[in-house]
């Protein structure tokens, strides 16, 4: 005989069952393990990226190094004391950059001294990177300038793209005597 507390009991437990069932479908997700492979797969995607981007090389530097950076949404970039926020900011400054520095560099090469990935997620990771770019002056002198970055990637529609960042510039003086006293040797 069903009574009516047992009717109670039975709707309660149907309707505790389907929340969970919504919830567990609905609500956030453990992030899945990174395989070993999936990370050096993503590490590596990574660092070809960015090494293309910064080619000197190629034609067009300013439009390959924006191709690292989402076509919409924040872009958050601090560089030389100042924070940018927006794409439209970002390639500004990297337009001032090249405009005033990078096209007055002759025969410059980009060298990493060091490149670290470090996969967060199968659609996360965070690169620390040195670099230091050898170059002579328009009046024949040698020159390097030289830094750090450390750039978060974001995996979005197949793309990775940096929506973060930090760009440290090592002092031209310390970039230079280095330069010096390694063409001595």
């Amino acid at each position: 005989m069903v009574t009516p507390n047992l009717t109670r009991t039975l709707i309660l437990a149907v309707l505790a069952a389907t929340v969970l069932a919504i919830q567990s479908a609905c609500g956030p997700q453990a992030p899945q393990p990174v395989s070993a492979a999936e990370r050096k797969a993503i590490a590596d995607s990574i660092q070809k990226l960015v090494t293309k981007a910064y080619d000197l090389t190629a034609p067009n530097p300013v439009q390959r190094m924006m191709s690292l950076y989402p076509a919409n949404g924040p872009v958050y970039s601090a560089a030389s004391g100042h924070i940018s926020t927006t794409r439209a900011e970002l390639e500004h400054q990297i337009g001032e950059f090249w405009k005033y520095v990078g096209s007055n560099m002759r025969n410059p090469k980009w060298e990493w001294t060091a490149m670290h990935v470090d996969v967060l997620a199968s659609d996360a990771a965070v690169m620390t990177a040195s670099y230091r770019v050898p170059h002579m002056t328009p009046m024949n002198m040698q020159h390097v300038i030289a830094g750090a970055w450390t750039a978060v990637f974001v995996n979005r529609g197949g793309r990775w793209q940096i929506i973060q960042e930090h760009l440290s510039d090592v002092p031209a003086a310390i970039a230079d005597s280095a330069a010096r006293a390694q063409m001595q040797h």
